[in-house]
């Protein structure tokens, strides 16, 4: 336990020399001289304007070849009927049921 405490008053200590460094700084800043104004600086020239590119004649793209459609003479596929589900559900049958014991009485203090 007097470690933490000494641990606490070296960091304390620490913090306020540091303090007192920043201060004297922050003091030292305010006391500058100004400066002289900031000369402006010359303006930005204007880009040059782009030059138009020439227009050449372009071919037109090749037509692409028409797909053949599917045939509408295919044989059909055969229709599967699947048996009717039962009535119950098989695994209410497997798995047993677990009894849920209601909580005891809650006690009430005075």
């Amino acid at each position: 336990m007097a470690s933490k405490s000494c641990f606490i008053l070296a960091f304390f200590f620490a913090i306020s020399f540091s303090c007192m460094d920043i201060g004297h700084s922050a003091r030292n800043l305010l006391q500058t001289p100004t400066l002289p104004p900031i000369p402006t600086l010359p303006p930005i020239p204007t880009l040059p304007t782009i030059p138009t590119l020439p227009q050449g004649n372009v071919p037109p793209l090749p037509t692409l070849p028409t797909i053949p459609s599917i045939p509408t003479n295919t044989p059909t596929v055969p229709q599967v009927t699947l048996p009717p589900l039962p009535a119950t559900n098989p695994l209410q049958n497997i798995i047993p049921t677990i009894p849920f014991f209601s909580p005891p009485p809650s006690t009430t203090t005075p």
